[in-house]
């Protein structure tokens, strides 16, 4: 596991931190600010995403008094996508969290401001899967043999062509995970894979979808969720609309990543996003 990003609240003044394309607002090495344990949020990124993928919902959180970190999931991130195309990924992100929940709880030099009974999960697109995962999920993964054109060599569609019993194991659920922010899922769980999944979810869902995404699969996962999330579609949005604003470099770079629909404000969105997930982690993680 690459222990990449931590973000904790800070009384200096932010500058900017350039970071390859990207242009972030924090202060690098800043003392953690105030006194005693604060509630800790993980953070999963999607499909060859990275640690920084959400850099502005882990600022927003941080501003706001919790301690985030984020990890390159091995094999599945922006440097290295050599397990990108396995199942093999999906059963491997689960782990990756709880190792670096081990790691913050147990080796962090700064550990001692965490407090272990308020820990949250933010995920996106596989990041996603991989929360309800930690939550008890349970994934079919033959739901995406749609996604597999005949005969493919993928080596993932060659995988879910295979028995259940054939595809690679995957971790325990972590009970220390309180509450999850799931944003635009792959529709890889039924009814029955759900039912283990009690904790609170806020459940986010792009009208426009893509990447193997659609509204209506996040949808029908709204509805075979045990304890019903609380629940946030996006008018004009599509699947990549939850990433930050792309600074001009990285919209040349990235324009599939970057584009949005015609009328849709991605900078106005995220205001309005990252204080919905900052006041349901409030809620959710608050001190007893």
């Amino acid at each position: 596991m690459l222990f990449r990003s931590v973000w904790t609240p800070c009384d200096a003044p932010a500058g900017t931190l350039a970071l390859g394309p990207l242009r972030i607002a924090g202060t690098r090495g800043c003392a953690i600010a105030g006194t005693g344990a604060l509630p800790l949020v993980l953070m999963s990124h999607g499909s060859g995403g990275s640690a920084l993928g959400h850099h502005d919902t882990a600022a927003a959180l941080a501003d706001a008094g919790f301690i985030v970190a984020a990890v390159h999931h091995p094999g599945d991130h922006a440097e290295d996508r050599s397990r990108q195309g396995t199942l093999a990924a999906f059963a491997s992100r689960p782990a990756d969290i709880t190792r670096l929940l081990d790691h913050l709880l147990q080796a962090w030099p700064e550990r001692a401001r965490i407090d272990p009974a308020r820990v949250g999960f933010f995920g996106f697109s596989r990041g996603a899967v991989t929360g309800l995962v930690l939550l008890g999920g349970v994934p079919d993964f033959a739901r995406l043999r749609s996604t597999c054109a005949q005969g493919s060599g993928v080596p993932l569609c060659t995988q879910i062509a295979g028995p259940a019993a054939s595809w690679p194991p995957l971790p325990p659920p972590d009970a220390r995970v309180r509450a999850a922010v799931i944003v635009d899922p792959l529709d890889v769980f039924d009814a029955a894979g759900l039912r283990a999944v009690t904790a609170p979810v806020q459940l986010w869902a792009s009208a426009l979808g893509g990447e193997g995404v659609a509204l209506a699969g996040t949808e029908a996962l709204r509805q075979s969720l045990p304890q019903p999330p609380q629940w946030h579609a996006v008018p004009g949005a599509g699947h990549f609309a939850f990433l930050p604003p792309c600074p001009p470099a990285l919209a040349q770079e990235a324009p599939e990543v970057c584009a949005d629909a015609p009328g849709f404000d991605r900078a106005a969105f995220h205001a309005r996003f990252n204080d919905a997930v900052r006041a349901f982690l409030q809620q959710r993680l608050a001190a007893p």
